[in-house]
Parts: C-alpha cells; sequence; structure tokens
C-alpha cells in the first residue's frame, strides 16, 4: 500500500510540474546546422540595434512600420536533436526566447516570453501571431517572462522594409520585396560591425523606398495579416519559414537557368574561394592584400550574376540596387554613421568569397556608388578600402564581359515574367498566403 501510495504521489507531482523544455544533453548534433544558428543569432544581434538607430530617422517621405527592441526564436517544431542544436547555440528552447535586443530594452538575452498582454499558451505560432497584431498598434503592451518579471514594451516606427535573415536550414536564401528582404547568412558570418549593420538596415528600407512602387506595379498582394508572413517579420528561425524556405529552394533549383546560373557562380570564385579559405585556415585576417585583381574581377562577376539570377518581385527589386546604395549612403551620414560603411562590407564580403547576397557589389553598383562618394570628397578613402583598386578602371576591364551584365532594365513585360508556381514570385510574397502551421509547403 505505501508503494501503491508513494507511485500516486509521484504520478501527481509529475502531472503538475508542468511543460518540460529541451537542455542540452551533450549530445551530437549537426554542426553545420550549429554554425548557422550561431550565425543567425550574430546577424540579429547585429541588425537589432541598427533597426533602433534607424529610428532616429523620422524620414517624412518614407512609408512606416512598426518595430520591437528585441528579436525573437523558438526551436518549436524542429526535430529533438535539432532543438538541442538551438539550446547549445543560443539558449533557445520551446519557448519564445529573446536572441537580440536594441540599447534601452527590458528584455536581456536569453529572456523566456511566458505571457504577452494576457496571452499565456504553449502555441508559440499564436503568440508570435498575437504579438505582430499587437506591434503593429504601436502602443505600449505588458510582457510577463518565465521568471515572473513584467515589463512594458513600447513599439517604435522606421522607414518600411524589415530587414530579416534566412533560416539556419537555408543558409543561402536571400528574397527582397517592398515589405521585407531576407538576407543570406553570408552576411552576418563576416562579422558585422556597427556602421555597416546599419547599412543593411538602411539599404533594406532604401529598396523598399526606391523600388516598391515598381515591386507593386509588377505584383500587388494586399493580404499581409494573419499569415505565415506576419510571424516571420519576428522569427525567421520559425520551423515554418525553414520548410517555406527550403521549399523555395527545391523549386529554384528545379528551373534550369538557376542551375545554370550557380554552376557559373562557382566556377567564377573558385580562384578566390581558394585563396579565401587558405587565409582563414593560416588565421590571417587581412586576405584584401593577397588578391589579386583577377580574383577582384571574379569576386564583381559573380555578384552580378547573383544578381541575374533573382527571380519573381526581388528581380524587380534587383533593377533598383543601386538606388538603395544610394540611399543608404546619404542617411547613413544623417544618423552619424560611416557612409563608407557599405564599402567596407562588400570588401570584407568578397575577401571571403561572398557573393551570393546584396551586400557585395558588381561593377557597376560599385562604380556608381563610388562616384557618390567622390561628390563628397571621399574618393581616395573608398580607393584605400578597396585596396588601390579603381572602380572606375575595373568596370572597363569587365564591361565588355557578357557575365557581368547587371539585370536588363525594367519593364512590364518581358524576362521578369514569374511563371507559374507557389515561389514564382519568391519566398516572401508565397508566404503572403500561406498558413501559419508549420506544416509542409505545397510547391
Amino acid at each position: 500500500m505505501r508503494n501503491l501510495l508513494s507511485l500516486l504521489i509521484c504520478l501527481l507531482l509529475a502531472a503538475c510540474a508542468g511543460p518540460k523544455y529541451t537542455v542540452d544533453d551533450g549530445r551530437a548534433v549537426n554542426e553545420t546546422l550549429l554554425g548557422h544558428i550561431r550565425s543567425y543569432g550574430m546577424g540579429e544581434q547585429a541588425i537589432r540595434p541598427a533597426i533602433a538607430r534607424s529610428a532616429d530617422l523620422k524620414d517624412p517621405e518614407c512609408d512606416k512600420q512598426w518595430e520591437l527592441p528585441f528579436a525573437l526564436a523558438t526551436s518549436s517544431g524542429w526535430s529533438e536533436t535539432d532543438r538541442v542544436a538551438w539550446v547549445r547555440a543560443l539558449q533557445v528552447d520551446e519557448r519564445l526566447t529573446v536572441v537580440a535586443t536594441a540599447p534601452g530594452s527590458p528584455l536581456q538575452l536569453g529572456d523566456k516570453v511566458a505571457v504577452l498582454a494576457g496571452l499565456k499558451t504553449e502555441d508559440t505560432e499564436q503568440m508570435l501571431n498575437g504579438l505582430a497584431e499587437i506591434r503593429d498598434r504601436g502602443r505600449p503592451f505588458s510582457i510577463v517572462l518565465s521568471t515572473g518579471k513584467q515589463h512594458v514594451i513600447t513599439p517604435f516606427e522606421v522607414c518600411r522594409g524589415y530587414t530579416r535573415l534566412a533560416p539556419p536550414s537555408t543558409p543561402e536564401v536571400q528574397d527582397y520585396h517592398w515589405l521585407l528582404s531576407m538576407h543570406s547568412l553570408e552576411v552576418p558570418q563576416v562579422g558585422l560591425s556597427d556602421d555597416e549593420a546599419l547599412w543593411v538596415v538602411l539599404w533594406t528600407q532604401g529598396l523598399s523606398e526606391e523600388g516598391g512602387a515598381r515591386m507593386k506595379t509588377f505584383h500587388y498582394g494586399s493580404k499581409i495579416v494573419g499569415t505565415l508572413y506576419n510571424l516571420v517579420t519576428l522569427a525567421t528561425g520559425l520551423k515554418g519559414a525553414a520548410l517555406a524556405a527550403e521549399a523555395a529552394v527545391t523549386a529554384a533549383k528545379s528551373a534550369a537557368q538557376s542551375v545554370v546560373t550557380e554552376v557559373l557562380k562557382q566556377q567564377l570564385i573558385e580562384q578566390g574561394k581558394s585563396l579565401a579559405v587558405q587565409r582563414i585556415r593560416e588565421g590571417i585576417t587581412d586576405a584584401a592584400e593577397k588578391l589579386t585583381r583577377q580574383q577582384v574581377v571574379n569576386a564583381l562577376q559573380a555578384a552580378a550574376a547573383n544578381r541575374g539570377s533573382l527571380s519573381g518581385v526581388a528581380r524587380v527589386g534587383a533593377t533598383v540596387f543601386d538606388r538603395a546604395d544610394s540611399w543608404a549612403f546619404q542617411r547613413a551620414a544623417q544618423l552619424g554613421g560611416n557612409p563608407l560603411a557599405g564599402f567596407r562590407l562588400h570588401q570584407k564580403l568578397i575577401e571571403r568569397s561572398f557573393t551570393a547576397n546584396a551586400f557585395a557589389f558588381d561593377a557597376e553598383r560599385l562604380d556608381a556608388l563610388s562616384k557618390l562618394a567622390e561628390t563628397k570628397g571621399l574618393g581616395y578613402e573608398v580607393q584605400a578600402i578597396l585596396n588601390g583598386f579603381k572602380p572606375e578602371e575595373l568596370l572597363f576591364e569587365i564591361g565588355a564581359m557578357p557575365l557581368a551584365s547587371a539585370p536588363a532594365a525594367f519593364s512590364f513585360s518581358g524576362p521578369e515574367d514569374p511563371g507559374q508556381g507557389r515561389f514564382a514570385r519568391g519566398l516572401i510574397d508565397a508566404m503572403l498566403d500561406m498558413p501559419m502551421a508549420s506544416g509542409p509547403a505545397k510547391k
């Protein structure tokens, strides 16, 4: 009888103990995924303060949106071993966990959200959807942490164009839309300085401002609430976002043109990649000093190939990448940042042969932005950042090479026609019509 009573007590206590969350039990995990999760966290921690910094623009000309002084992640929906990787990399478990904060945020890294404006549930998607709706009201609201501490959160207003990172399971994903741009994890892997992170944010907002009308004319969808898109504006590391991204990558690779572009790009950067790997292995950071002229040309060509390989709404957006460059250059200075941060970020990226992103310039963008810098008396500084290479000479050298061509001039008909399929207009556009449930995405 005593044993039976003890057993009943144990069962009762276990039932009252509440949900159990994943802990790091020391098991082997996917080291590649682990590295990408860390890069994701590092990027969020650089970008979130920059988003808050951009709020000081108070630009009356741009469309506005609401942001929060923190970023969240959750391992809900991931496999058991992958959940361990999330804990090991960022201390993220199934609960909504703070992975990045802006200065002055009442929340801190690692905080777990338990109650959100009176809503308490283990369904993290429901919590995030509620948070998106509350954020977009622009009014203060309360959050209760797992520790029982309560904080009041005040959203802040910035220029439209969410800056977000690819899910760790698909680090190569990049997509550009007037509502949101998703950048590949190549970008945070180089280690963003404060001014470089600000450049990323301002550039993304500039793409929305300078290219929004053009992208909307190509395809306009007004349904932007109550969808997977809504959740992704708060946490791109969601399993649902990861599944959608994986489906988008699969769809892209099924197109012959995309496959050819990828092969061609790999051929272009092979020389530069070999050197970059060697430099990293040797622990030498001044890789640019060893880059030959041909390796720089290869990187510029690869960046042009990347830009030209974009499809759907992103392809239309790519026709105004240079305008986003100019937008960021001018506003970085207004915020007390270094207007040459875009050049520094470009150089860091090509030193690592990272060209599958929007911030490694092709020759045309590099030349156009350098001319803008020259009007501000910064031409010599640009040349110094580029280790003596002159953009106009590089542009002339590769101008006759077909591969170096930037995307064709925009028109409302022609090669930008996306064809059929859920992801024809891009991952972000597809998310506007996708349910919140983290089930497999349909192609």
